[in-house]
């Protein structure tokens, strides 16, 4: 049981490999029982689903793979991917001769560096001089290991560490590491530390895995060796491509739909906006129970999984879809609430006023300041979920009712789309769309277009829109380090109708409040 093999046990091995001329291995738990007998061909052998084995949140499987190479070639990349990638204890390769007068063995096993989880090798011995305590050796590495994830994981106690994967073949590379940066600020939103990330852009995508499968096995290698317990990615996923990714890996594998879908759960407030979300949930996890079918247990909650998720996840179709139904009647029943709330604000003649815009632009702060609210904001992506509706006074007893809404950002979950016009209902009987921008990011333009675009999609690309470019205290920064950035701004708003403010700066917000007076009550 100390011993990894036994010289009789590796003596049969390695007089059977040569007989059947194919390499045979084995995989034996720690209690020194053989649990598996694998029959490959002369260059290799498959290792099958280890079911009964589940990593879990072990760092080890608690099986070692002893195996025979036919050529006395020493431990291939191939090998050492499996280590990496099942987490085995061990990996050996025993090297006979025709006389089998003499047996070699070559070890390698998961070990703790600098970096996370490396592989370390041994050079190749006689089987008799292999020197290994098993006994103590898996548990005293195991515990090696454990402490170097738990130091990997430094940064503020994350509910989960993850590596970022953009494939795509549409656009420019300065488009995609946007998308990847904004992919960055989701997980910081959803309190999920980006161990690394990786953008790739084939001209093809591959249908199993969406990157090569070469390139996922890397990325699968590293996600283990950083200490990752998910894998996120900036597309949306197929059930049969999450499948795939999920039977060459146990980590969890969610995309940027279901990252942004839990923190819409994790920010509902008020029974409208869970209900919604909710609802949103159900519709993204529907069709993809089919395609999941055992992976979706490894959820578990946590991010991807929040909302409906531990409970859901364990009913059938039939029993979702009546989910949906209820919540699709209950959604009726709050719009008719809003509606006749509505009507009474356009029969008392007090003009609407919608605040809209790219999500972290600085809406809720602008709706604080204009009236000295107290909505909750943050540095985060869609820090406000909910709709709040506020009265804002003006001089000779005039006023009007201004509504902040939920933030837009490209890639929009079409179910939280569909789900959210109930509250994006607001914005339909608006005299005005106020639509702050957020002059101090780099791609504001690209923002500007992504609004309309949602904009347009909920038939509200019609309506009367004053641009605002808000965070205007940033801009002698930008001015310093990108000129051509700051020149932007200022042309854009000099073309544009528009008015620049800092939100957060009451005195900066004269000039907006002279424009809304001007368009209301013209002199």
């Amino acid at each position: 049981m100390a011993e990894f093999c036994s010289h009789d046990l590796a003596s049969r091995l390695v007089e059977i490999s040569f007989e059947l001329r194919r390499q045979i291995g084995i995989l034996v738990n720690r209690s020194g029982s053989v649990e598996y007998v694998i029959v490959g061909d002369e260059k290799g052998l498959v290792i099958p689903e280890l079911r009964d084995y589940p990593i879990g949140k072990r760092v080890m499987r608690g099986l070692r793979l002893i195996h025979t190479h036919l050529k006395n070639d020493p431990i291939s990349e191939d090998d050492l991917t499996d280590l990496s990638l099942l987490r085995l204890d061990l990996i050996a390769a025993l090297l006979g001769t025709t006389t089998k007068s003499q047996i070699y063995a070559q070890l390698a096993w998961l070990s703790p560096d600098k970096m996370g989880i490396s592989t370390a090798l041994d050079e190749i011995l006689p089987l008799e001089r292999v020197d290994i305590d098993c006994l103590h050796f898996f548990p005293e590495l195991e515990a090696d290991l454990e402490k170097t994830v738990r130091f990997a994981s430094k940064a503020n106690d994350p509910l989960e560490r993850a590596i970022l994967l953009s494939v795509t073949t549409s656009g420019t590379r300065q488009e995609a590491e946007d998308s990847m940066a904004e992919l960055r600020e989701l997980a910081r939103t959803a309190q999920v530390e980006a161990l690394d990330e990786f953008i790739q852009r084939p001209k093809n995508l591959n249908p199993r895995f969406l990157m090569g499968e070469g390139m996922m096995r890397d990325v699968v290698i590293k996600a283990m060796q950083r200490g990752a317990s998910m894998l996120i990615f900036d597309q949306e996923l197929t059930p049969a491509q999450i499948r795939s990714i999920s039977a060459m890996t146990e980590l969890k594998v969610i995309d940027r739909s279901q990252l942004i879908l839990d923190i819409f759960a994790r920010r509902a407030k008020t029974l409208d906006g869970k209900v919604q979300v909710e609802l949103a949930q159900l519709k993204y996890l529907l069709p993809r129970l089919t395609g999941r079918g055992v992976q979706m247990s490894r959820l578990m909650g946590g991010i991807g999984g929040r909302g409906p998720g531990e409970t859901k996840l364990e009913t059938d179709r039939r029993r979702i879809r009546d989910r949906i139904a209820s919540l699709e009647r209950e959604l009726k029943e709050l719009s008719q609430g809003r509606d006749q709330r509505r009507k009474q604000r356009v029969k008392a003649g007090v003009p609407i006023i919608s605040i809209v815009g790219y999500t972290n632009a600085g809406k809720s702060t602008l709706l604080n300041t204009l009236t000295k609210s107290d909505v909750f904001t943050e540095d985060l992506l869609f820090a406000t979920l909910d709709t709040s509706t506020r009265r804002l006074r003006f001089p000779r007893e005039r006023e009007v009712i201004i509504t902040d809404t939920v933030g837009f950002i490209r890639s929009l979950p079409k179910s939280l789309l569909g789900a959210f016009k109930a509250t994006l209902e607001e914005m339909r009987d608006a005299d005005l769309l106020l639509h702050v921008v957020d002059a101090s990011h780099p791609r504001f333009e690209d923002q500007i277009a992504q609004v309309r675009k949602i904009l347009a999609e909920l038939d509200l690309g019609d309506k009367q829109e004053l641009l605002v470019y808000n965070k205007a205290d940033l801009l002698n920064e930008m001015k310093k380090k990108d000129t051509v950035s700051f020149l932007k701004v200022r042309q854009s708003a000099r073309t544009q109708k528009s008015v620049t403010i800092s939100a957060r700066d009451r005195k900066s917000l004269g000039g907006l409040m002279d424009e809304l007076q001007h368009r209301f009550w013209p002199l």
